[in-house]
């Protein structure tokens, strides 16, 4: 079932008629496969993906039980299709409890950077203190996680800009205020680092409330892509109406769950320079919309860049299933650019 007013996504995506990964392709124990990082290395398509297992529908509503959560990784020649999926997930929830003296609850929400020729992962981090956005750099074979720093509680959805930028290291975050000018409305956060360990000069780039289609919260997405005219970064964008009924396995899911594009300044990513008016991408087909965890949501993990210019766009739906979408990165830009929300509105 479709929210009014409908959102669209924007002309330029071409979609799938069916996810790319389903819980039933993992060899192990799989019930929601969803919100991916993705990545292009030593030729072949890398995915590490988000897998909640260990309960059902009955169960969450009865118990109010959440399920274990483990990081599984796929591997594909072209990206889209015959992803080999290994028999053994990393990074599962279990092991983390029992590893840490139960401090980091879990480790998911994965978002896979190329920088300086090595796979960095981001991970959200539940812990007895608040969740913590985690950067472990990964070994080539993505079997092994090394940590390299987790941020202060109550700060998550990071993703790392693939390049140093004037000797900086960059990444986009949302911090999860609790005293603000506008409560639940969280926004983008940029923030650099000399060494990957210590980030400051932190600067909010995009306010919630002043987002469009958005009147709830919103965050950074997948990690951005360079082109000539700015790096291109995604967001999510979340909707909320109080008249909204069951949709998915709660009893009340009030939210719809977007994205938006942005474009940033080459030389300093926190400044904004184009912002697509309109939905970029929205929950639109049946496996959006009608089936899953939660559904009328989107949010994308990661974006690929090709050598035709052709872009890759990997996002969650419904947080049950992992899917794909296309466009052309010309056409990307021009959504900024042409159809620019900053022409006629403030951030």
């Amino acid at each position: 079932m479709r929210f009014e007013p409908y959102f669209y996504s924007a002309p330029c995506i071409k979609k799938l008629d069916a996810p790319i990964l389903r819980p039933e392709d993992c060899p192990f124990d799989a019930l929601l496969t969803f919100n991916a990082g993705v990545c292009k290395f030593n030729g072949k398509y890398i995915m590490a993906f988000r897998n909640d297992y260990g309960t059902d529908p009955e169960r969450f509503l009865r118990e109010k039980y959440m399920p274990g959560t483990n990081i599984g990784i796929a591997v594909s020649d072209n990206g889209i299709d015959n992803w080999k999926i290994r028999e053994v997930p990393i990074l599962d929830s279990h092991d983390v409890k029992a590893n840490s003296n139960r401090m980091i609850g879990r480790y998911y929400d994965p978002r896979i950077t190329i920088l300086e020729g090595k796979p960095y992962i981001y991970f959200a981090a539940d812990t007895k203190v608040g969740i913590r956005g985690a950067l472990a750099l990964m070994d080539d074979n993505f079997e092994t996680a090394t940590f390299i720093s987790h941020s202060v509680p109550n700060n998550r959805n990071m993703v790392l800009f693939p390049e140093k930028i004037n000797g900086y290291y960059w990444r986009l975050e949302r911090p999860m205020v609790m005293y603000s000018e506008t409560l639940f409305c969280y926004d983008v956060w940029c923030s650099k680092s000399p060494d990957l360990k210590f980030w400051g000069e932190s600067k909010c780039i995009l306010r919630g409330e002043k987002a469009p289609f958005s009147n709830h919260k919103i965050g950074p997405a997948a990690p951005p892509i360079k082109t000539e005219k700015g790096w291109l970064a995604t967001f999510h964008a979340v909707d909320y109406d109080e008249k909204r009924g069951k949709n998915g396995w709660e009893n009340r899911w009030p939210y719809r769950y977007s994205s938006g594009l942005m474009l940033l300044d080459l030389e300093d990513p926190s400044k904004v320079i184009g912002i697509y008016k309109d939905c970029f991408i929205a929950p639109e087909l049946p496996y959006e919309t009608d089936e899953g965890f939660r559904q009328n949501t989107i949010f994308p993990g990661g974006m690929i860049l090709e050598d035709d210019g052709e872009v890759k766009i990997y996002y969650g739906a419904s947080d049950t299933y992992e899917c794909v979408c296309t466009a052309h990165v010309d056409d990307l830009v021009k959504l900024c650019l042409e159809h620019n929300y900053l022409d006629d509105h403030e951030i």
